[in-house]
């Protein structure tokens, strides 16, 4: 074990445990660190001629922190630099070394693309979690939110990124993609993750975010229209809706569709908690597609 330096040892007289570090402890316990840098090993660069690269538990770690609190590749550096708490997650000593910079982050995220590793750690997360005894339940919560990104054609292809689009939400204008989430109703665990162009519409891939168990489906207006096919799919299934402007929702799972997952929220957000990219590359690889 190294000795921490200075630069980890603060001299404040004063101190709280923070939600933060109070949420980095609890998934430094239960995130099978192991199993995952175990899925990503045999892709993962080895050290040769060049300078090492960054050990693996140390990037995927950082890309978690994204997933967790929405961090674009530029927004983990710099947050990284400024908050304790996160480093000492990571395993980063600002007197020995330096953080892994953007450029790095976004490689990471597009090695685990270009290897479709989105799906393997997503399943090899719970099945630690089934392993411990939190298992997904019959309800489920379902709904999108808008990832934003560049429009900007400044980029090696001189043009936008061809599976994103722009939609408008309100009086205002976005572009970039839609992340759609299947959320357990009981853990708050996310289960399924649909990443689409940002105009797709949300009940397009509602069968996707679904497992099959169901017996109460949430969602919004965006999910209306699809009684028959609930009566059709699950005919003791109840309705339930969640507000006066909500509907219950039940389909099936049809094949065919990218799915991308994200383990668990991070603290204080709720279904909408998405990543977005720093880079001109689809967000969808900032949750693990």
């Amino acid at each position: 074990m190294k000795q921490a330096t200075l630069a980890t040892v603060g001299f404040e007289r004063y101190g709280k445990t923070t939600r933060r570090a109070v949420f980095l402890g609890e998934m430094e316990r239960v995130v099978p660190w192991a199993a995952l840098c175990g899925l990503i090993g045999p892709v993962y660069p080895k050290p040769g001629n060049g300078r090492p690269p960054v050990g693996v538990e140390r990037m995927l770690r950082i890309y978690f922190l994204q997933q967790w609190f929405n961090l674009s590749d530029p927004a983990v550096e710099e947050a990284l630099y400024d908050s304790l708490a996160m480093r000492r997650f990571v395993g980063i000593d600002l007197g020995r070394e330096p953080v892994p910079d953007e450029t790095t982050v976004c490689r990471f995220r597009h090695l685990l693309e270009q290897h479709d590793l989105g799906r393997p750690l997503f399943d090899e997360v719970h099945r630690h979690l089934a392993a411990k005894g939190l298992k997904i339940a019959t309800g489920t919560i379902v709904d999108a939110t808008i990832i934003n990104a560049p429009s900007s054609t400044k980029n090696a292809d001189k043009a936008r990124d061809p599976e994103m689009h722009q939609t408008k939400k309100g009086n205002q204008w976005y572009f970039g993609m839609k992340a759609h989430l299947g959320v357990d109703s009981r853990s708050k665990l996310i289960h399924a993750v649909v990443a689409t162009p940002a105009n797709a519409a949300d009940s397009t891939v509602l069968a996707d975010l679904l497992h099959g168990k169901e017996t109460r489906v949430w969602g919004d207006q965006a999910y209306r229209g699809q009684r028959a096919v609930i009566r059709q799919r699950a005919p003791k299934a109840r309705i339930s809706p969640i507000a006066a402007t909500a509907t219950a929702v039940w389909s099936m799972r049809p094949s065919g569709r990218k799915i991308v997952s994200s383990p668990k929220y991070g603290p204080g957000s709720n279904i909408r908690s998405a990543s977005s990219s720093g880079c001109s590359a689809s967000p969808r690889c900032a949750t693990a597609g």
